[in-house]
């Protein structure tokens, strides 16, 4: 382990390898801060569980155009740098909402701007995100290609790691503090992140053409007003006109320099600005080119349609668990780090035994196995476990830890389909893309629950009409089976159809 390490601090340096890291752990320790938010919204706020999911489906949208931060970064550079300054801008909005929001009651009290910070804080976090994912790939180009899966073993575990530290933490400060300093608390974490980017060197573009303005400059300041007093002096002599001619014809030329840099300032500005529109418009035309190719734009439709046509019903389920069961902060704590660990169990099924599946067939197991889980839910809300002698909690620990491994179990083979549908020249702007689709695709699952619940008037203390919700949920869970003829049919793990 250790000599791995050296290996990778060699090839990368090792504030590159501190700022991957950080950046990755960061992003799994959300968990300890976005707990909190759940109980803000849910005791402080008062809302109803659709409400609560609405909130969280309108902060969450910045997740689902990640390819819009991914093309502004790669064609409008800033200062001549095209990832570290938009690492601190990203940085700085996933730090300060955090601050504010820990700092004012006020505005943590009210729906409206709770939303509006949690919103900008995710629209940093998912750019740091792409920006990270675009440092990480010309990282390993060239010579240090070879490194490119011990970088992303970094990341996801750095990333597990934070996942674990912020559940296990969460549940046990929500238990012992207040709120405003859970929010302060994590800010520590992208604060140290903003200081850390200025560790990173970044080469800059076109940074010779500075210097050769600045030379022309300064030799139209001089020599044409040398020729002038030349010419002037030895013509007219030292009289008193010949002098107010001289300083005339000196100011004029001075006059002339002047605005001479100036347009050409301007036109520099002026084609910078053409470049850019330029490179903006390539870029988005070359992605909607491949992007409506069949065999990308068919697969792609499924993963969207496998979470858009079932309802996530999380949300109403957290507040069913806290208030009907009365289930401890530290326990949905540990619940979330069985989780993690379900994720892990999921890698590592897919890449010790199913990599050579067909991923049509791994994909209809995926989901058939989501909806016998979801049984499980459906056994704990008509409390059918209670006759059985089987706990709330172990119910609960079950359906997390098998559920996430059998989410990972899905979103493998969408990971491996989406690098080997990306084509050359493209890869990380289409890769965003794919990410952005199944996170849209998530977003609206919210809605759709949301509007379930709402329907079904689910609401705080009224858990009724939950059970037909569920039921719901695992219908629709068989919907996208219906649509599994939009994954190529021979596809594999390993190799493309």
């Amino acid at each position: 382990m250790i000599k791995w390490l050296k290996q990778m601090q060699v090839a990368f340096g090792t504030s590159f390898l501190w700022l991957i890291s950080l950046v990755y752990f960061t992003q799994g320790f959300r968990s300890f801060v976005w707990t909190a938010v759940s109980y803000q919204l849910k005791d402080k706020l008062k809302l109803s569980p659709s409400a609560s999911q609405l909130v969280f489906s309108v902060a969450f949208f910045p997740w689902s155009i990640k390819p819009v931060y991914g093309i502004l970064s790669d064609c409008i550079p800033i200062k001549g740098k095209k990832r570290v300054p938009y690492l601190v801008i990203s940085t700085i909005l996933s730090l300060f909402p955090w601050l504010i929001l820990g700092l004012n009651t006020s505005l943590r009290s009210s729906s409206v701007p709770l939303m509006i910070f949690l919103t900008a804080q995710n629209l940093g976090s998912a750019m740091a995100d792409v920006v990270v994912d675009a440092m990480i790939a010309e990282a390993v180009r060239h010579e240090r290609a070879a490194f490119a899966g011990d970088l992303q073993s970094l990341s996801w575990s750095a990333m597990a790691l934070g996942g674990i530290c912020g559940s296990l933490l969460g549940g046990y400060a929500l238990s012992n503090l207040h709120i405003d300093t859970i929010f302060l608390l994590f800010s520590v974490l992208p604060a140290m992140q903003l200081l850390s980017c200025g560790l990173v060197e970044e080469s800059s573009l076109g940074s010779k053409a500075l210097p050769e303005l600045a030379n022309s400059e300064s030799s139209r300041q001089g020599d044409p007003n040398g020729r002038v007093l030349d010419k002037d002096v030895s013509r007219e002599g030292p009289s008193n006109n010949s002098t107010l001619r001289r300083k005339k014809s000196h100011k004029d030329n001075k006059a002339r320099t002047v605005i001479t840099i100036k347009s050409e300032t301007l036109e520099k500005d002026r084609s910078l600005v053409i470049q850019w529109f330029h490179s903006l418009k390539l870029a988005v035309y070359s992605l909607c080119r491949a992007f409506k190719q069949p065999i990308i734009l068919r697969p792609m439709s499924w993963f969207f349609l496998a979470h858009v046509t079932i309802p996530n019903l999380s949300t109403v389920m957290f507040y069913y668990q806290t208030e009907f069961l009365h289930l401890e902060p530290s326990f949905l704590g540990t619940a979330r780090v069985v989780g993690w660990l379900g994720l892990m169990l999921g890698t590592f099924t897919y890449n010790r035994y199913l990599k050579h599946m067909k991923l049509r067939r791994i994909l209809t197991w995926a989901h058939l196995g989501l909806a016998t889980l979801t049984l499980l839910d459906i056994i704990l809300v008509s409390r059918s476990n209670i006759a059985f002698g089987i706990s709330d909690k172990l119910m609960v620990l079950c359906g997390s830890a098998l559920t996430d491994a059998i989410n990972q179990l899905k979103f493998m083979p969408f990971l491996i389909l989406s690098g080997q549908l990306c084509p050359p020249g493209i890869e990380g702007t289409l890769f965003a893309l794919f990410m952005s689709i199944n996170n849209l695709g998530s977003t609206l699952g919210s809605f759709v629950g949301a509007g379930v619940a709402s329907v079904l008037n689910i609401s705080s203390g009224s858990f009724d009409n939950l059970l037909l919700g569920i039921i719901l949920q695992v219908i629709c869970t068989f919907i996208p089976i219906g649509f599994i003829f939009l994954i190529p049919k021979e596809v594999t793990g390993i190799a493309p159809s």
